[in-house]
């Protein structure tokens, strides 16, 4: 097999783990599940009903991550009915984290994913950042691989 075919079965066999994971994400079911804030109380989903919840799985280390914090913190204060949720999908230490979201300054609460045991149905992120959409009955309805905008979440809650 010369090297072209190798890097197009490469890119192949990608493709399809990556959308075999966001597709595995959308279902008919509602999610629930619980994690802590990082300095606050815990966070259930369920809590949550009757809102549009987006659920964004970042890390300080993920460059991609940094830059869509100001539009998921817009899209969170644009509307009472959108939360937006940053699960911290990272093992280090709160003053990391608090160093970090000094700088950043998210709108939305911080949640602490532990990435031995990460939350279910959606269990280990296989990229980050990773940003799945609930609706208001808390079905997943979108999943985003890699940055999102304002304008990608719009498209999806006003569609």
């Amino acid at each position: 097999m010369n090297n072209n075919k190798r890097i197009q079965a490469v890119v192949l066999i990608l493709w399809f783990c990556l959308t075999a994971s966001v597709l595995a994400d959308e279902s008919a079911e509602p999610v629930d599940f619980t994690l802590p804030q990082l300095h606050g109380e815990d966070v259930t989903l369920s809590n949550l009903r009757g809102k549009w919840v987006v659920l964004n799985y970042w890390a300080t280390w993920c460059a991609p991550c940094r830059k869509e914090i100001p539009e998921l913190s817009a899209f969170n204060d644009s509307d009472e009915n959108i939360v937006v949720l940053g699960l911290a999908f990272e093992d280090t230490d709160v003053e990391a984290f608090d160093e970090f979201l000094a700088e950043f300054k998210p709108s939305y609460p911080i949640l602490l994913v532990d990435v031995y045991s990460p939350p279910e149905p959606f269990g280990t992120p296989m990229a980050l950042p990773k940003t799945i959409v609930l609706d208001p009955a808390g079905v997943p309805v979108k999943t985003f691989v890699g940055p999102v905008t304002m304008e990608d979440l719009e498209a999806v809650i006003k569609h």
